[in-house]
C-alpha cells in the first residue's frame, strides 16, 4: 500500500493520520532505503509536448509566454526584500497563509504583505484557510474580501487566491465535501471576479498519490452523499481507483489557474531521510507518471494533461522544495536539493509543457511535525547552496517583477 502525506501547508498533517496509517505501512516502516542511487521513474521528457488548447483570450494573470518565479517564505524572520536581495533580483511573487474568515491580527498581516509586494514590485499569492468550515464562507465574507482585494489591486498589487487548497485531502475541515467546496469556491469566485479585476482564483488540489488517503479526521464516510459523489466508478469504495480531482473542480467560469505543490519529501515513508530525489520524479508526479519507491501511482490522472491543457488553464506549482533534515547523516544537501530543482526548473519543462506559467520555491526552515525535526527547504540559506542555486536558475528565463502581462501594464 502506498501512503502519501499532504504536501507543504498551514497546518501541517494531523498526528492522528499518522497513526492511523502506521500499521499499514508494513515493511515499508523498517529499513533505511539501502542505496543512495535512486529508482528509475518515467522520463519526463519521453513524450512530445502536449499542445495548449487554442485560446482567444489569456486567463486573469496569465502570461502569454513564460513562467513566473516566486517564493514562500518564514514570515518569522524573512521578508521580501532580504529574499530578493538573495536572489540577486526581484521575484515575480511572495505567498503567504491566512485564516478565512480571517483571524485576529490577519488583515493587518495581510497588509504587511501587500506594503512588502508593492515596496518589490511583486505580486502577492494567499491561501485561504476556512478553518471554521465551509457553511462560514458566505457571499457577505466573499463581497468583504473582493473589496479588499481591490484596494490591493489599485495600489498596483495583483493578486493570486488560492482558496481551500488540497480539499481532496483528508486533514482539513473543508476536506472531501466536494458539493459545499464547489460551492464555496464558486462564491468567493463571483466576488473576486466582480470587484477585483487584478485578481485571480486558483483552484490547487493534494497530489493524488495515495488517496483517499485513509485514517485522516476528514475522511468521507460511507454512506453519505459526499462518499457518493467521490465514489466515481461506482463500486462502493473510495480508493485510488477513483478520480480524485475531478469531483472539487469548481467550473472553468470559476477558476483562472489551477495548481499543486510538488515536494521531494524522500524516497518513501517514514520521511526524515536525506536522500536524493528518483530521475523524473518531479514531472511524473505531475502527470500521473510516477512508479517509483514510494509505489506505483499509475492510476493518479495526468493533472498536467487534463486541466491545464484540457481546460486551458495555466499552472501553477505553488510551492516545491526538496527536504533536508538538519538532524541527520545522510547524501549531501546541496546534492539533494540540486538534482530536486534542477528538474523544477530544467529548461525543457517550459518546452515540453509550456502551461506551467508559475513555480515558487518553499524557501523556509522550520520544525515539520511529519518529521519531527527542524527541516530546511532553503535554496538560498547558506551561500554554498545559494551560489550553485543561482546559477541553475539563470539558465531559465523565468518572469520576474515588473514582467506582467499586457492587461496589467
Amino acid at each position: 500500500m502506498t501512503i502519501h502525506f499532504p504536501t507543504r501547508g498551514g497546518a501541517g498533517l494531523l498526528a492522528g493520520l499518522a497513526l492511523a496509517v502506521a500499521p499499514l505501512l508494513g515493511g515499508h516502516i523498517a529499513g533505511a532505503h539501502a542505496a543512495h542511487t535512486p529508482a528509475a521513474v518515467a522520463s519526463p521528457h519521453a513524450q512530445p509536448s502536449l499542445s495548449v488548447r487554442a485560446q482567444t483570450t489569456l486567463n486573469r494573470l496569465e502570461p502569454a509566454s513564460g513562467t513566473y518565479f516566486g517564493a514562500s517564505l518564514n514570515w518569522a524572520d524573512d521578508s521580501a526584500a532580504s529574499y530578493d536581495q538573495r536572489l540577486g533580483r526581484q521575484a515575480a511573487l511572495f505567498v503567504q497563509f491566512f485564516n478565512f474568515p480571517f483571524a485576529d491580527g490577519d488583515l493587518a498581516t495581510l497588509d504587511d504583505l501587500i506594503d512588502q509586494c508593492q515596496a518589490q514590485g511583486a505580486m502577492a499569492l494567499i491561501t485561504l484557510e476556512p478553518n471554521a468550515g465551509l457553511d462560514a464562507v458566505t457571499p457577505q465574507l466573499a463581497a468583504d474580501l473582493g473589496d479588499r482585494l481591490a484596494e490591493y489591486n489599485a495600489r498596483g498589487v495583483p493578486l493570486f487566491v488560492r482558496f481551500a487548497h488540497e480539499m481532496n485531502g483528508a486533514w482539513y475541515p473543508w476536506s472531501q465535501q466536494p458539493a459545499k467546496y464547489v460551492q464555496a469556491f464558486r462564491t468567493v469566485a463571483d466576488a473576486v471576479h466582480s470587484r477585483a479585476p487584478q485578481s485571480a482564483m486558483v483552484w490547487a488540489p493534494n497530489y493524488g498519490g495515495g488517496y483517499p488517503f485513509h485514517g485522516g479526521q476528514y475522511e468521507a464516510q460511507p454512506g453519505t452523499p459526499d462518499f457518493a459523489a467521490l465514489d466515481t466508478n461506482r463500486d462502493g469504495k473510495l480508493d485510488q481507483h477513483d478520480d480524485m480531482y475531478a469531483p472539487y473542480y469548481p467550473g472553468d467560469d470559476a477558476v483562472d489557474w489551477v495548481g499543486m505543490s510538488l515536494y521531494h519529501w524522500g524516497d518513501r515513508y517514514p520521511w526524515g531521510k536525506n536522500i536524493v530525489p528518483e530521475p523524473g520524479k518531479f514531472i511524473a508526479q505531475l502527470t500521473g507518471n510516477y512508479n517509483g519507491a514510494n509505489g506505483d501511482d499509475r492510476d493518479v490522472p495526468d493533472f498536467y494533461k487534463d486541466y491545464a491543457v484540457g481546460h486551458g488553464k495555466p499552472l501553477a506549482i505553488v510551492e516545491t522544495a526538496a527536504l533536508y533534515n538538519t538532524t541527520v547523516v545522510g547524501d549531501d544537501e546541496l546534492q539533494l536539493k540540486q538534482l530536486w530543482w534542477r528538474q523544477v526548473l530544467d529548461p525543457r519543462i517550459a518546452r515540453d509543457y509550456p502551461q506551467i506559467k508559475m513555480i515558487n520555491w518553499f524557501e523556509s526552515r522550520k520544525f515539520e511535525s511529519e518529521v519531527n525535526a527542524v527541516v530546511d527547504w532553503r535554496a538560498t540559506g547558506s551561500p554554498r547552496v545559494a551560489d550553485a542555486f543561482l546559477q541553475d536558475l539563470a539558465a531559465r528565463p523565468f518572469l520576474y517583477a515588473g514582467d506582467w502581462p499586457a492587461q496589467l501594464q
